[in-house]
């Protein structure tokens, strides 16, 4: 599962290129095509909030196509990403102005609090690690954006969450973590995450200063977790990208969202940005541990939220996004309330 896995986003993510490249890149940044691929790389660690405990930390590679004619016959994008949309349509959005796909993979480690425990824990959450990858779909219209992904991959140790913190800590120079051994079971997992985004803004693409305001609503399904959400985001800054959002964590935020302002990819701005997300939480296998067979669990708070906060910069092809996420307790007996810190880079090819 684990190799299997990556292999198909990483087949799509080296044909990517390839296919522009064939194509003429002119073909690939013209028209509603007129934007190249952009690849970003997202890392969230909760040393950048002073912690080392629950969402410990986390990694993203994100590669966005370019703005897309269909996701079906656009030579844009690779031949096999073509026929895996063929199998997807499902969840691709229909009569939009504009579209693109998306390709991520990324691995999240959770711990308890106490590392020097090597013991199973019962009144702290379970160490696990997720390993996935994920499709998504991206659909514009004016100032109205819906997005739908699906991830797939594994938790448990295949995942290899120990092996990476203790890489990390070694980098780091912190203490390694000593109850892994008693980490949730292997176990496949995928989610479809679905939100809709509405943006409200005070310059309607003019340069300069101003600000504007990003709405969104959705929820996940699937056992890795399901979930209902809402929240904003507001954002002050000079030159503004056309874009919906720059938390890092949203799934249609950071430079992932068609444009209709190809001008706004490449001119030099930045931006703070404050973003809210409340959650009604059904399952959160870190937290409700394996799905089909007995393991460690906690009694995880339904209804949980959190706020960040950060800065973007751009500059020409490059844009650099800081971020730090104060969270609510997410279950009963937690000592303290999460803190982590995210960076992510960006570059447009």
């Amino acid at each position: 599962m684990n190799r299997l896995g990556w292999l198909l986003p990483a087949v799509i993510a080296c044909g990517w290129a390839g296919d522009a490249h064939a194509h003429g890149r002119e073909e690939c940044t013209n028209g509603r095509t007129r934007l190249p691929p952009i690849v970003n790389l997202r890392v969230d660690n909760d040393l950048l909030g002073g912690q080392d405990q629950g969402y410990s930390n986390g990694v993203q590679l994100t590669l966005v196509s370019p703005n897309l004619r269909d996701y079906t016959d656009d030579p844009c994008i690779p031949r096999l990403a073509r026929w895996v949309n063929r199998h997807l349509n499902a969840l691709q959005p229909e009569t939009f102005e504009q579209q693109n796909m998306i390709a991520t993979f990324s691995q999240g480690i959770f711990t308890p609090t106490d590392f020097t425990r090597s013991d199973l824990i019962e009144d702290d959450r379970p160490y696990a690690a997720a390993l996935l990858v994920g499709l998504g779909y991206n659909a514009r219209e004016g100032d109205r954006l819906r997005t739908t992904q699906l991830q797939f991959g594994i938790v448990g140790p295949a995942a290899l969450g120990k092996e990476a913190q203790d890489a990390v800590h070694q980098i780091t120079g912190s203490e390694k973590f000593r109850g892994w051994d008693n980490q949730l079971e292997n176990e496949p997992v995928f989610r479809i995450v679905h939100e809709r985004m509405l943006r409200f803004s005070s310059s309607d693409g003019a340069r300069g200063w101003g600000w504007d305001t990003i709405a969104h609503y959705g929820g996940s399904f699937g056992n890795l977790a399901t979930y209902a959400n809402a929240g904003a985001e507001f954002r002050f800054g000079k030159n503004l990208p056309d874009d919906f959002g720059s938390t890092p964590l949203r799934p249609a935020g950071e430079n992932t969202a068609p444009t209709r302002q190809p001008q706004s990819q490449y001119t030099p701005g930045a931006h703070l940005f404050l973003t809210m997300d409340t959650r009604w939480v059904l399952w959160d296998i870190t937290l409700d541990g394996n799905t089909f067979r007995d393991s460690h669990s906690v009694d995880k708070r339904h209804a949980v939220a959190n706020v960040g906060y950060g800065v973007a910069v751009m500059l020409n092809r490059w844009k650099l996004a800081l971020a730090r996420y104060h969270g609510t307790r997410e279950f009963d007996g937690q000592r303290e309330t999460p803190v982590f810190g995210s960076f992510t880079i960006s570059r447009a090819f």
